[in-house]
């Protein structure tokens, strides 16, 4: 009886389903959940099969455009468009990029977006999903999503997007996008090792380099925000949080370094507010609008700015 009722309880947890945090008792809500972190830590094992499959050019180049891409699919759109809303996108465009997003093994766009939500609502109380000031950093890093009471999606934070059964049925099986992704490598890697055998690449060398080794970049490059950001940088708003902007952070991930800048104004599709703040995410963003694929770029209103100039000319 006890592995029969453990079958059902496999699939709630693999599908995202309400039913497995429902069935917590408030104990166990921060305790880490063995089958995420088990997931967790095998991404990272697998970085050691480098030892074996070796490089080339081809391997290098998959790692940095799966982790361009995935980042770009994180920063624009799980963070700017599901959690902020910063711009406009149609129904077609909206799913083909939550499923992209799922890609990056992040979970779905509505997890990630309720829970973002929150952490603006209540960032750096005690009650804030991953704040440092509170439970340390790597708590914030890592070890708050891996716990069993982050399980749970947020749905009385992201009742504007419950409503579209396609992004719900998404959410389910946002491990499918990221499995496939895996795969994908492995198969392109064994097409070029027949098609291009100069290349001199394989398929394990390919899923180990393009998905990864780039996976445990993407995760810990996205995760210093959380952390990082909020320690380490400078203060132009005085926001009632702990916010900062980094520029390294900013490189690493396409513009969100400039945390502080969005924590003063969140809904702004910018997050670099001036020209010398490097924000690739919405350069792209700037390109697709151009093509019409999205639109209503939300700019940061002109009042923002003098506050901005002003602060900085203080600060000289």
């Amino acid at each position: 009886m006890e592995n029969t009722a453990a079958i059902p309880r496999f699939w709630a947890w693999l599908s995202n389903a309400d039913s497995y945090a429902d069935r917590l008792r408030p104990s166990e809500r921060e305790q880490l959940d063995k089958l995420r972190v088990g997931f967790f830590l095998a991404i990272h094992l697998g970085c050691l099969a480098v030892i074996w499959v070796g490089v080339s050019g081809a391997a290098v180049a998959a790692f940095f455009a799966s982790y361009v891409a995935r980042m770009f699919f994180v920063t624009a759109f799980y963070h700017r468009y599901f959690s902020h809303r910063a711009f406009g996108a149609g129904r077609i465009t909206q799913f083909v990029m939550a499923l992209l997003g799922c890609t990056a093994g992040q979970r779905g766009p509505l997890w990630w977006a309720g829970h973002h939500r929150e952490h603006h609502l209540l960032a750096d109380t005690p009650d804030d999903p991953h704040s440092p000031a509170h439970r340390g950093m790597w708590y914030a890093h890592t070890v708050w999503f891996l716990t069993k009471g982050s399980f749970r999606l947020r749905s009385e934070r992201i009742r504007d997007w419950q409503r579209f059964p396609e992004l719900r049925w998404l959410e389910r099986f946002d491990w499918v996008p990221f499995v496939a992704l895996g795969a994908g490598m492995y198969v392109l890697g064994e097409w070029l090792s027949t098609r291009y055998p100069g290349a001199g690449t394989s398929g394990w060398q390919m899923l180990v380099w393009g998905f990864f080794l780039s996976t445990v970049a993407l995760y810990h490059a996205t995760y210093t925000i959380n952390s990082l950001a909020h320690r380490y940088g400078s203060r132009r708003f005085s926001t009632r949080d702990s916010s900062r902007n980094n520029f390294l952070l900013a490189l690493l991930t396409l513009g969100e370094g400039w945390h502080n800048n969005h924590h003063r104004y969140p809904v702004s599709a910018r997050q670099g507010f001036f020209w010398w703040e490097v924000d690739v995410s919405f350069i792209v963003l700037r390109g697709l609008s151009a093509l019409g694929i999205v639109r209503d770029l939300r700019p940061v209103p002109a009042s923002v700015l003098r506050e901005a100039r002003r602060t900085d000319g203080e600060g000289r």
